[in-house]
């Protein structure tokens, strides 16, 4: 099948968080024999800090917004399946009405939500959102995640279907390496400074660091410059995805914070999450439901409702006994969790015969 597929990025993480999740899954899908295109557009100077790697397994469009979206739209109608992913970043109300008028006997056409917690919360309190009308049209929705409820409710409106594609690991790129010395430190959390994130990662982060002033922290991402942060504290920076296994891998433990959308839908583990597990990181996550769908608590994952929760585990647990558990998340992430078993899910999908990767979900991702 010929898949022409757009997004935010593929090729750069720089303000990204789906560019691991489009490439695990573009990349499995290409294995299975479908032919890629992935066109995004050249904003936020995300095509001057593209990641190092082979992205070989996709036809990669740069385009320039608007003014090449006719030529765009004309190439996309060649294609069997076109795919609009949700937070393109430029243009998205526009592309989602031209992807439907690009449908076709030969084409048809999905919407791919990368946040679909912000998405539904948009449209049903905005009875008059342009988007709430077209969800009936496209024949495919596939979602990042969102279990039972986010599925309820994008059938309320009007949804032909609704497929959560959950997060996973590519083995080849995200896997135990040796520890960086100069990184080493008893907590490390990744994530860009978000309005809907800010008060979470307060919660969790920097008020475990005020508890633990003997213990070591790192934080990576953008945004958090202007910020004051703990003295035990240190701020790296954006770190490109290269250089995840590095740092999940000279921290003691890794903190998972969702934000608030996220973590009130459940069944919704982020990237960070797998690409903790790929580096066999203990992982210590904010609560959310959905969690022991994927990872068992106290065995393969630490789960913390606030930071006393997670000075608790740094307390708690040495060394060893912590790698212990990321390494029993590994091994279950890769019998379960990898992109390879998600591209033949969507493969499934497309194919009329899906059947859900989590044992517990039914086929549409609902409780069953």
């Amino acid at each position: 099948m010929k898949i022409f597929a757009i997004g935010s990025s593929l090729v750069s993480s720089y303000w990204n968080g789906a560019a691991t999740y489009y490439r695990g899954i573009y990349k499995a899908l290409h294995s299975l024999g479908h032919d890629i295109t992935f066109a995004e557009p050249d904003i936020y100077d995300r095509q001057k800090k593209r990641d190092p790697g082979d992205y070989g397994y996709v036809r990669s469009i740069v385009y320039r917004t608007p003014d090449g979206i006719a030529s765009l739209l004309a190439a996309a109608r060649r294609a069997d399946l076109i795919i609009k992913h949700s937070g393109v970043g430029a243009d998205d109300d526009f592309l989602e009405r031209e992807v439907l008028e690009s449908r076709s006997p030969r084409t048809r056409v999905c919407f791919w939500d990368v946040d679909a917690p912000a998405t539904l919360a948009r449209v049903e309190q905005n009875a008059g959102d342009p988007f709430r009308l077209l969800i009936p049209q496209y024949d495919y929705i596939f979602t990042y995640g969102g279990g039972p409820t986010l599925v309820e409710h994008y059938l309320r409106l009007g949804a032909r279907n609704c497929h959560p594609i959950y997060n996973a690991i590519d083995p080849a790129t995200h896997y135990p390496v040796s520890r960086d010395p100069s990184l080493e430190c008893d907590l490390l959390f990744i994530g860009h400074r978000l309005p809907d994130r800010e008060r979470r990662v307060e919660s969790f982060f920097f008020n475990a660091a005020h508890l633990a002033p003997d213990l070591r922290f790192i934080l990576g991402g953008e945004g958090w410059g202007g910020k004051p942060l703990p003295s035990n504290v240190r701020w790296t920076g954006h770190i490109g995805t290269r250089d995840h296994n590095r740092m999940n891998c000279s921290a003691r433990m890794v903190l998972n914070v969702n934000r608030d959308s996220m973590a009130s839908v459940g069944y919704s583990p982020p990237t960070r999450v797998f690409e903790a597990a790929g580096a066999a990181a203990c992982l210590i996550t904010d609560a959310w439901d959905g969690i022991a769908a994927f990872f068992e608590p106290g065995r393969e994952i630490l789960v913390a409702r606030g930071a006393e929760d997670v000075v608790a585990h740094l307390r708690r647990l040495d060394a060893g006994q912590a790698r212990r558990i990321g390494e029993r998340m590994r091994r279950r992430a890769l019998v379960q969790h990898t992109y390879e078993l998600r591209g033949r899910e969507v493969d499934r999908i497309l194919a009329g015969s899906a059947v859900s990767a989590l044992p517990s979900l039914g086929a549409q991702g609902i409780a069953s």
